[in-house]
This record gives structure tokens, C-alpha cells and sequence, in this order.
């Protein structure tokens, strides 16, 4: 697929907005932008806005630009549609660019999508067409218990992945956050929905004894900006994890009193769940929860260092009810419609 481009005019951000923070740095001083893969998912289209606030120029990859253009409203971003597996997009997207941060991934399967495909492989394919760009500096967003060494594929596929990144030869940085959490994101707002559907009873997979260190996404967008400024950052792996260590268990009763809502918590076994969720896989156009995904409920996922928060400046926000009433939105009819693969 060949990418084509087209610009995004600000609607909503001032110049004052834009130009508030420290001056611009080197790359967007000579006019150069940074390109970012999965501009418009959720921590995509985050990552566009802090960039411009900051100063930098951005040049947004997208698979679907006139859902790229609505999602990033307000941000001057140059659009490139294409497919981040063809080479021949990526080149065309890396040539002038002053970096590159790696956002496109994926955590759920779908026909033609595989974690080797998109989160390996177009990795060491964008790696290429930044070295043919002349393009060095590279920001690779990784995901915490990341190893090739994982017996999870999808651990395994980015643990590849920022293999890949670290043998480069570029100035690069990792970036390895916990669950994500905010407006948007697919975990905790599908928890959200599975609350709407369940009106009496919620099922605890495996007790929700499963841990996690919930990171807000802006805390998430302005640890990789940072990242991308700092010379420091180079050849530097951060883990991204918020204030508190949570279960599965602690993280639904919040999630309850966000969206003021009453359930019974039971116990569930894995044992029991996986063949309801894979029978679920089958039927549904787009399921809440993989296999795959169920089994990483097994891996430890916080982090043991706040470094990350030490170097950039940044106190991170907590996995709170106030932080997540805009859970209080969602509808059945929308966790119905998100399973049967609406907008």
C-alpha cells in the first residue's frame, strides 16, 4: 500500500497552548517532524497532542485517516496512510523526519494480524527505514514483562521486538509501561463494560488476585516525549508504572465505585473461564478478552523501579475513583456494541 498524505489543521489548540512549555528542540527548530506509528490509537493520539504542545512538528501513520482525523482534531499533524507492515509506507514515512516513536502494536489477534507480524516484524521494518532515512533517534514503546525469552506470545512478539530496537545501532529509548488506563484504553474500560453487562454478579478471574500498576495514559504521553528530549534517555529502558500496586480484585471495586455501581465479586477459576472465553472468541466479532490475554492474568505486571518518574519529572497520577468517572458513560448498549465490533 502506498501512503498518502494529507494535513490536519488545528480546530481546537491556541498557539498559546502549543507554545507554552520550554523551547522548541533541535529537530522541530529546523522544521523536521517526528513520526509517530499508531498516531491515532489511544496512546497515540496522545503522544500527537503533548508533541505539539512541546514545540515539535508530527507526522501521524494511520491505517484509517478519516478516523486519524477526527481522533486527533486540534493537532497541526501531517497524516500517512498505510498498512505499518509494507516497507514501502515506512520508508516514505521515515524520509525527513527528526525521529521516530514507535506506538503501533497490537494485543488481540484478529485474521491477518498476528503479534510476530505487526509487533515484531514491522518493528525491524521501521528500524530499516529509519537507517535509510538518516533518521537516529528511535523511542520504542514496549510493554512491562516484555522478553524473547516470554512463554506468551504476545510478551514474547515485543520482548523480540526491543531486542530488535536495543541491536539497532540507533540513539534509542524503551519504554516498558504496566496497563494503561484513561479515556479509550482497552482494559479497564472493558472491565467498565463487562460491569454494565453483568447486572447482579462480576466474576473475579482467578480470584483478581492477578496484580497490575494502572499508569495514566498522559503520564504515559509526557514520559515519552520527555524521553524523545532527553539525551539521557539514550540506550535506556524505563519502566512506566503508577503510585500503587493494585490486584485484578482492587481495581474492579474502584472501577465500581467510579461508575457507582454495586456488584457481587465471585471467585472464578481460570480453569473455568478459558473455554466460556474462548467459545466467546469464536462467536464475537470482537470479543472483550482473549485466551491469550486470559493468560496473562498469570504474570506478575508491576514494575519495581520509579526511575522513569525520578528522570522526567513526573509524579504520576493514581488509579482512582476521580480519575476514572468518565467510566460513568459507558452503556450496555455500548459494551454491546463494542463486542459486536461497533464504533
Amino acid at each position: 500500500m502506498v501512503g498518502t498524505e494529507q494535513p490536519v489543521k488545528a480546530a481546537e489548540d491556541s498557539p498559546s497552548a502549543l507554545e507554552e512549555e520550554q523551547p522548541a528542540p533541535a529537530g522541530a527548530r529546523d522544521g523536521r517532524p517526528v513520526l509517530v506509528t499508531g498516531a491515532a490509537g489511544f496512546v497515540g493520539t496522545q503522544v500527537c497532542r503533548e508533541l505539539a504542545r512541546r514545540g515539535w512538528k508530527v507526522r501521524a501513520l494511520v491505517r484509517r485517516p478519516n478516523v486519524a482525523a477526527r481522533r486527533l482534531a486540534g493537532v497541526p499533524a501531517e497524516l500517512v496512510a498505510g498498512d505499518i507492515r509494507d516497507p514501502e509506507v515506512l520508508r516514505s514515512a521515515a524520509r525527513g523526519t527528526a525521529a521516530v516513536i514507535h506506538l503501533a502494536a497490537i494485543a488481540i489477534e484478529r485474521p491477518g494480524q498476528s503479534y510476530e507480524s505487526v509487533n515484531t516484524d514491522a518493528t525491524v521494518e521501521l528500524l530499516a527505514a529509519a537507517r535509510a532515512a538518516g533518521v537516529e533517534r528511535f523511542v520504542q514503546m514496549s510493554q512491562n514483562g516484555a522478553s524473547s525469552a516470554s512463554p506468551y506470545r504476545f510478551l514474547r512478539s515485543k520482548g523480540v521486538a526491543e531486542d530488535r530496537v536495543r541491536e539497532s545501532g540507533l540513539q534509542w529509548t524503551v519504554l516498558r509501561p504496566s496497563v494503561i488506563f484513561g479515556p479509550g484504553d482497552e482494559f479497564v474500560n472493558v472491565l467498565a463494560r463487562l460491569v454494565r453487562l453483568s447486572p447482579v454478579i462480576f466474576p473475579l478471574p482467578g480470584g483478581g488476585t492477578a496484580r497490575f500498576q494502572p499508569v495514566a495514559v498522559g503520564d504515559v504521553a509526557r514520559a515519552t516525549c520527555i524521553a524523545l528530549e532527553k539525551p539521557e534517555s539514550i540506550g535506556r529502558s524505563y519502566a512506566l508504572g503508577g503510585p500503587a500496586a493494585l490486584t485484578l480484585r482492587q481495581m474492579i471495586e474502584r472501577v465500581l465505585l467510579a461508575m457507582e455501581a454495586h456488584r457481587i465479586l465471585i471467585d472464578v477459576p481460570l480453569s473455568v473461564l478459558s473455554p466460556l472465553v474462548a467459545l466467546a472468541q469464536r462467536l464475537l466479532p470482537n470479543p472483550p478478552v482473549t485466551t491469550s490475554l486470559l493468560d496473562l492474568l498469570e504474570v506478575d505486571n508491576t514494575v519495581n523501579d520509579t526511575d522513569a518518574w525520578n528522570d522526567f519529572g513526573i509524579t504520576p497520577s493514581p488509579f482512582a475513583p476521580d480519575e476514572l468517572s468518565y467510566l460513568r458513560e459507558i452503556t450496555v448498549r455500548d459494551a454491546v456494541r463494542a463486542m459486536m465490533g461497533g464504533k
